[in-house]
């Protein structure tokens, strides 16, 4: 039972934190900061069962008609992810406790921020297809009220909407992926998906079922061409921006990628989309993060970068690439999240985030600056940081691959980049010439312990990696299999070929700080986000708001015939169609017609004609009564007294109810003979129509499994001998009463409409 109290317990701390600020606001973010706390102790006691063969299970059925139930499974990358998503999760919810404690809406912040966390520790947990898609669409939405927490603000509304359109496009393409696995493989339990491998790899539906899982990983972790909508959600408050875009949110995507390589990895078109998709990402988001110079968006760039990097280790297929993609996964995440909630320090302590106003900091901000030197050496790959080890690992698993050289040489221009952005973001604001700004202070405790925190867990990683080598290993395990369990991580592999693009890349890095300012104004003269993506989405939505605005313009243009016309001609055009392709033509009833029936047919033709014929509006009214009062006499004759007087008082009403209202209409104008020949086509349409329907329905047997059934039960049960009343009464009571509210509602507003206002008298 822990897996499920370790997630039930950030759904209630998510529920109860706006409750938490209101009673102790100033010390919210130590309190909640427990919860994630424990829940990173609680994981980490279900490690050395994670590094069995028998990890830590959850079984609970749900809809077992669907195949769907309540799976959790703690194997070896659940639990690394896991882990990270708690750790980092305490550190940040401490850290927007004070930076947000000014803040009136602090609570309802902390309560999103947490929802998020359980909902990417649902994702990572799960083992069902189904509920995995229940949580990732969790996460979509809590990072959509994150990112649009400053809500006064347009940019964080359209930032927030932007996120929000792409992730979920992206997530119901993923629903559908999984639906035609699950098909496929005949199980939606995601560990027993390896075993059809086969089937889901070589079958009809796998090209389909893999591009739809694509669409949904892309999406999700700002793969080219959806990458735009990252940068943008930089304008989330600095704990989110921390939380969601640097270890969680975007990482779900390469968490879904590594989770289904075993399953439908090793094909030719898995490893050219990762590895085609990483490597533009890898590279272009590095080269867009050069064009910036808001200190958050260098470093959602820089993210965007890291992004392609991990989905181009797991396009490589390979166990040493898969072990590459695990260690620089965490590591990312320490260094990343380091220097966002760095970038949020320097934001409160100088008023600005724009690189070119910023320089040594390091004397004001000593702590501030020591976080933020040690998180950008990891960056840069510098020993003896743990981002040192991970660069290593993916120079080693790309040179190791067929046409490596290429391949290394594209992974190089990378983190060339990359080293230029750690200089740029993590070093020249703290030990360059002073800026222009004003007065500078060091931020408090709660802000700079998180930062450095994570900053100095990439120095520990790194002089100590056998502390995570035995999880990293199984993670990368259950990525590529047995292989993948064989990792020994050190600071020193001797001179490699890796090592020496390691140096070149540091020192190219260097290079391009240097020319920073001319290579941005290039690549501001490329404009390349204006005629990129971001682009192209603009121009879909604007698109889609004018045909909203043309489609409203024709549709909803306040005429009740034109509404009228449309409602009863689409009804008369589907039940036409579907009695058409059941082939049932008109079938008459075999018995004679009688004298009564007659007069009944002439009671109810004669004024149905006067109403068509009439001019005046009272008069076509008053026939309409008496078509309704002759169906009154139809179910008298047919032994249906309820119903008959059910008929008497509804059309009696009715009447009523059209002769005062109509009595207040405007006369109507004449209308053109083209109308009329219409609305006298369709009238005849619509009356044939339901005839031949009901002529057809009236010619099944009577006696029906359903109608015998009603039969037996109404007495028993439903203690009553009126089958109609008790189908309406007992059966479906729900139906009942909601007609009935239909009723109430309509007779409110009846009183509303004829309610005579005294004069002076309030409304």
């Amino acid at each position: 039972m822990a897996l499920p109290v370790l997630l039930l317990l950030g759904f209630v701390a998510a529920a109860l934190a706006p409750a938490v600020v209101r009673v102790g606001p100033r010390a919210s973010g130590l309190v909640l900061g427990l919860v994630p706390l424990g829940l990173t102790v609680g994981l980490a006691t279900l490690v050395p069962a994670a590094l069995s063969d028998t990890p830590p299970t959850f079984h609970m059925d749900w809809v077992p008609e669907l195949g769907i139930a309540f799976t959790l499974r703690a194997d070896g990358l659940a639990l690394l992810m896991a882990l990270l998503i708690t750790g980092l999760g305490t550190l940040i919810v401490v850290y927007a406790g004070e930076y947000l404690k000014e803040h009136p809406r602090l609570g309802g912040f902390q309560g999103w921020l947490l929802l998020f966390m359980a909902s990417m520790l649902g994702l990572v947990l799960a083992d069902n297809g189904l509920l995995l898609y229940v949580f990732w669409e969790l996460t979509t939405i809590s990072s959509f009220f994150l990112i649009g927490f400053e809500n006064e603000k347009e940019e964080a509304r359209q930032a927030a909407l932007r996120a929000l359109l792409v992730t979920v496009l992206g997530g119901q393409a993923l629903l559908l992926g999984l639906l035609l696995m699950g098909w496929v493989a005949g199980t939606l339990t995601l560990s027993e998906l390896p075993a059809a491998a086969p089937a889901l790899r070589e079958g009809p539906l796998s090209l389909a079922i893999l591009l739809l899982v694509l669409g949904g990983a892309f999406t999700k972790s700002a793969q080219v061409p959806f990458h735009f909508w990252l940068p943008g959600a930089m304008a989330a408050p600095t704990p989110a921006s921390a939380y969601l875009h640097a270890a969680t949110m975007v990482k779900a995507g390469v968490y879904l990628l590594a989770r289904f390589s075993p399953v439908l990895g090793g094909t030719p078109v898995w490893q050219g989309a990762l590895v085609a998709a990483g490597l533009v990402t890898m590279v272009g988001g590095a080269l867009l993060s050069f064009g910036q110079t808001d200190m958050k968006r260098v470093l959602a760039y820089a993210t965007v970068s890291v992004l392609g990097t991990l989905v181009l280790l797991l396009g490589l297929g390979t166990a040493e690439a898969a072990q590459a993609m695990v260690v620089y996964l965490v590591a990312h995440a320490f260094y990343k999240g380091s220097l966002f909630l760095v970038t949020g320090m320097v934001d409160h302590g100088t008023g600005t985030r724009e690189l070119p106003r910023l320089g040594g900091l390091a004397r004001a901000m000593p702590f501030t600056g020591s976080a933020a030197g040690l998180a950008a050496l990891s960056m840069m790959g510098l020993p003896p940081l743990f981002g040192f080890i991970g660069k290593e690992l993916v120079y080693e698993s790309s040179l190791h691959t067929p046409g490596g050289w290429g391949l290394g040489a594209g992974v190089a221009l990378g983190f060339v980049l990359l080293v230029g952005t750690a200089l740029r973001t993590g070093v020249r604001p703290f030990l360059g010439s002073p800026g222009g700004e004003g007065t500078v202070h060091e931020a408090g405790p709660a802000l700079w312990v998180p930062s450095l925190l994570l900053a100095a867990g990439g120095l520990v990683l790194g002089l100590m990696p056998g502390l995570a080598e035995p999880l990293l290993a199984r993670a990368a395990s259950d990525i590529a299999g047995p292989e993948g369990g064989h990792l020994e991580l050190s600071l020193w592999h001797g001179l490699t070929p890796a090592l020496g693009l390691s140096v070149a890349s540091l020192a190219l890095g260097g290079a391009a700080f240097a020319l920073r300012e001319p290579l941005r104004r290039a690549l501001g003269a490329l404009r390349l986000e204006r005629w990129g993506a971001e682009r192209l989405y603009h121009l879909s939505v604007s698109g889609m708001v004018r045909l909203a605005d043309t489609q409203t313009r024709v549709l909803q243009n306040g005429s009740l015939h034109r509404y009228t016309f449309v409602t009863v001609g689409t009804l008369v055009g589907l039940l036409a169609l579907a009695l058409v392709s059941r082939v049932r033509w008109l079938q008459l009833p075999e018995e004679e017609l009688r004298f009564y029936e007659v007069v009944l047919l002439v009671l109810l033709v004669l004024p149905a004609l006067a109403a068509v014929r009439t001019r005046s509006v009272l008069t076509a009214v008053i026939s309409l009564g008496v078509v309704g009062l002759s169906e009154a006499l139809v179910y008298v004759l047919l032994g249906a007294p309820d119903l008959a007087l059910t008929q008497v008082v509804v059309q009696t009403l009715t009447v009523i109810l059209f002769a005062l209202v109509f009595s207040r209409f405007p006369v109507p104008a004449h209308r053109e003979r083209d109308s009329r020949v219409w609305d006298a086509a369709l009238s005849v349409a619509a009356g044939g129509v339901i005839t031949w329907a009901l002529m057809n329905i009236t010619a099944q047997p009577r006696h029906t499994e359903l109608a015998q059934t009603y039969a037996a039960r109404s007495a028993g049960e439903a203690h009553g001998l009126n089958i109609v009343n008790t189908i309406l009464v007992d059966f479906r009571a729900l139906d009942t009463m909601g007609e009935t509210t239909v009723l109430a509602t309509a007779g409110l507003g009846v009183f509303l409409l004829f309610r005579r206002r005294r004069p002076g008298s309030p409304v």
